[in-house]
């Protein structure tokens, strides 16, 4: 557990990169995520994610009453001792050593939602690009615990994405209607992993998230 002191010490920390790089952004100077570096599965195409938008079906947001995380067996192993989180920070990493429990112990990490850069994965959390709650109140309370499980690992669609914690956290279970990336240069991105990955799912959506969405593609 954090003490006060170190708690402090990493919001500080956070506090003063994030600074920078909003200077920075105002300034025309901030350099862009690394060319180098490794990313999610590419979604599907703006105009292919209308498509899919169009499809979907869309109904109230169902109620979260028996959500509960553990549902959603989350961090499986994927080979070895790399779990799914490990796997992510590696896939998104640049020049990411692991230790012999696959825990990545450098590297540098680029967080496409806000454009902050990190060299701890201590720093990053997985987001998981349809919340977990978000998917329950959306169908997946109806899924066996298998379906939820292969749901929350999800490594072929574009649905897991290293990224700053405090922004993830701050997304929480939020759609697109209440929560967008602040790196608006992201947001189309965004916006066509979230129709992949409720399309592929068979997710609905609501209709303020719906048009959001369509807001953000027809902008692409």
């Amino acid at each position: 557990m954090l003490t006060a002191s170190v708690y402090a010490r990493r919001i500080a920390r956070r506090a003063t990169v994030l600074a920078a790089s909003a200077a920075l952004t105002v300034t025309g100077l901030l350099a862009t995520a690394p060319t180098a570096q490794a990313a999610m599965p590419t979604p599907v195409s703006a105009a292919t994610a209308r498509t899919y938008l169009a499809s979907l079906t869309v109904k109230a947001e169902g109620s979260s009453t028996g959500y509960s995380r553990d549902l959603f067996p989350h961090w499986s192993t994927q080979s070895g001792t790399c779990n799914t989180r490990e796997v992510v920070l590696k896939r998104d990493g640049v020049n990411v050593v692991q230790d012999s429990s696959c825990a990545a112990v450098s590297g540098t990490w680029y967080s496409e939602y806000d454009g902050a850069t990190w060299t701890v994965a201590s720093d990053l959390d997985i987001d998981h690009v349809v919340a977990l709650a978000e998917a329950w109140r959306s169908g997946a309370n109806s899924w066996t615990t298998a379906q939820r499980q292969q749901f929350a690992n999800d490594l072929t669609r574009p649905q897991l994405i290293a990224v700053t914690d405090n922004v993830n956290q701050a997304k929480g279970d939020l759609d697109p209607a209440e929560w967008l990336p602040s790196r608006t240069a992201y947001r189309c991105t965004y916006a066509r992993a979230w129709v992949h990955v409720k399309y592929h799912w068979g997710l609905s959506v609501d209709s303020a998230e719906k048009s959001a969405l369509q807001s953000v593609l027809n902008a692409c």
